[in-house]
This record gives structure tokens, C-alpha cells and sequence, in this order.
């Protein structure tokens, strides 16, 4: 895999030499930061009890994708991100964010556990240097 990304990145130099500081990782994190995170009460409209007033709410419903995609392997990086911040704006806890990717090693693994802290791990630094 790393082969060819080296090899991809020395085309895309080739086609255009400005890509040669180009960074995959970063063009997703500012991409991903066009999406807003939607406010808890438009969340809840959406995914909560709208619909079904004895169902779930938003922030439970949001940890349950959170548990879904750590045990897809925690694969889809930006949409575990969004999910995180989206949970956090719906009322989560970061001790309970933590607590439903843990459980999931259980059934997902312990490497797509570690890989689903680590992308949390980075919307709650970003969220701890938007507070400072």
C-alpha cells in the first residue's frame, strides 16, 4: 500500500509539480471541516424523537453509529469524526463516547477499537484547542 501511494504521489508530481506538498490526509480534514456539526436540536428533529416519541434519542442514537462503525472496523475515518462531534453536540460525554468504542472491541476487535479512539481522540484534542 505504501508503494503505491509513493508511487501516486511521484505521477500526480509529475503531472503538476505544486501536488508535491500535497497531502491527502490534510485535503480530508479540510474538506471534512466544511461539513458544520448540526445543532443538537435539528439532530434530535432528524434522529431523535420526532418521529417516534417513545424512541431514542439523538445522543443514543448517535452512539449506536459510533458502535457501528468501530465494528466495520473503524474504516470510514471522517464519517467516525463527524459522528464523535455530532455525539458530543447532542450531549455526550467524552467518557461515554470512549465507554461505547471500548465495548466494541469485544466484537470488533481490538485494533479497530484502538483505530476508532484514535479518530475520537483527534475531534476531542481539536474540541479541547477550540476551548483554549
Amino acid at each position: 500500500m505504501a508503494q503505491m501511494q509513493t508511487q501516486a504521489q511521484e505521477m500526480a508530481k509529475a503531472f503538476n509539480p505544486s501536488l508535491e506538498s500535497f497531502s491527502p490526509t490534510e485535503a480530508m480534514k479540510g474538506f471534512e471541516a466544511l461539513w458544520p456539526t448540526m445543532p443538537k436540536e435539528v439532530m434530535e428533529m432528524m434522529f431523535g424523537k420526532t418521529v417516534n416519541k417513545d424512541g431514542l434519542d439523538a445522543k443514543t442514537r448517535l452512539l449506536l453509529t459510533l458502535a457501528g462503525l468501530t465494528c466495520q472496523g473503524a474504516q470510514a475515518d471522517t464519517a467516525l469524526r463527524q459522528t464523535v462531534r455530532h455525539a458530543l453536540e447532542a450531549g455526550a460525554k467524552k467518557q461515554e463516547i470512549v465507554e461505547t468504542i471500548t465495548q466494541m472491541s469485544v466484537f470488533a476487535g481490538i485494533p479497530a477499537m484502538n483505530r476508532a479512539l484514535e479518530l475520537a481522540q483527534q475531534v476531542l484534542d481539536d474540541k479541547r484547542d477550540d476551548e483554549t
